[in-house]
């Protein structure tokens, strides 16, 4: 399946009740509709600037992992329902001793597309091989510098020569496994203007999608500039540069056609509010589902979850975006 064959529809069709519709539809049949995102363990082992990690207090909050056996119980609970299981979302996943596991598992409940995103600093060749046999799909990459002074300023205690050597091993094992790789790129306005130096860093054969992405306000975290207007003007000319370059190597460019302004909100999102499911060792979608114990469905007809979706497909697009909290930036598909 192609995941972004479907994010690209989602963004054509803009009638947002047409997409409740199928929503609708889909959850009352029982069909696949989630998008799973599974943190197994709360840790990092890096202390990025413009991550929650860095909040000191905010980490001691962040505890825990699942044991062994939970697995095989978050799986029968969630995983029948995804259309996409996402390891990693807020923390890091290869920290986690059983990660080869849980894809194991999504492969199991023929989940049509498995993805992990790290920072790729504890990547070795076996461990991508065992991730790719047990059935990945897809690598998603974060980073936050195109040069080695920046990205080891931004990306606190990471090795950029390591990082390298994990999209040798990629662009190698591609001649062998079908995967993706996809590299999400956060900016702000010091490290915004090195991207033009992209492809001079990074082989076009090493990876396959870039999304670049303006940065939010996650927390309370170390760098603290958020105003992106003094580059603003600047955006559209560089990101053409990367889109020709992009095209070029057949790389998928994913990127907001402009910086978006504040309090702006993503339409195209109302959407992803409803599918988005989040699953951690101290949360499990929503309040008061016990996953152990209960069923998706059960607990979905016990909160009317059929009935929210249904009252959106005659909701008011500004009553929607009064309640979305996605990412606020529209999305381009080169």
């Amino acid at each position: 399946m192609n995941i972004y064959k479907l994010l690209q529809l989602n963004r054509i069709i803009k009638n947002h009740r047409i997409k409740f519709f199928g929503l609708y539809i889909l959850h009352k049949f029982n069909m696949r509709y989630l998008a799973v995102n599974l943190d197994p363990v709360l840790a990092c082992n890096l202390r990025c600037k413009m991550c929650y990690f860095t909040d000191v207090d905010y980490v001691k909050t962040l505890k825990g992992q699942f044991k062994d056996k939970e697995l095989n119980q978050i799986a029968k609970a969630i995983f029948h329902r995804a259309l996409k299981l996402q390891i990693g979302c807020g923390t890091e996943p290869t920290l986690y001793k059983n990660l080869v596991k849980i894809v194991a598992l999504g492969k199991a409940y023929n989940v049509p597309y498995i993805s992990i995103t790290t920072n790729a600093n504890l990547l070795d060749e076996p461990k991508i091989k065992a991730l790719l046999e047990a059935g990945l799909n897809e690598f998603t990459i974060s980073l936050h510098g195109v040069t080695k002074s920046s990205y080891e300023n931004f990306m606190k205690k990471a090795n950029y020569e390591k990082f390298h050597a994990v999209f040798k091993i990629f662009a190698n094992l591609k001649t062998k496994y079908k995967f993706k790789v996809r590299i999400n790129y956060t900016f702000n306005k010091d490290n915004f203007y090195e991207l033009s130096e992209f492809f001079q860093h990074f082989d076009g054969k090493s990876f396959d999608i870039l999304q670049i992405r303006p940065i939010q306000k996650i927390g309370n975290t170390e760098y603290k500039n958020f105003d992106l207007d003094s580059i603003r003007d600047d955006y559209s000319p560089l990101i053409e540069e990367i889109r020709s370059n992009c095209k070029f190597h057949n790389i998928m460019l994913l990127a907001p056609s402009q910086i978006p302004k504040s309090g702006e909100v993503n339409a195209s999102s109302f959407i992803f509010d409803y599918t988005f499911c989040y699953v951690s060792p101290n949360k499990f979608w929503k309040p008061n589902y016990n996953w152990k114990t209960q069923s998706f469905e059960s607990f979905s007809k016990e909160i009317g979850w059929s009935k929210r979706i249904f009252s959106n497909i005659f909701t008011s697009k500004k009553a929607l975006k009064a309640l979305s909290n996605r990412l606020n930036y529209e999305v381009d598909f080169n």
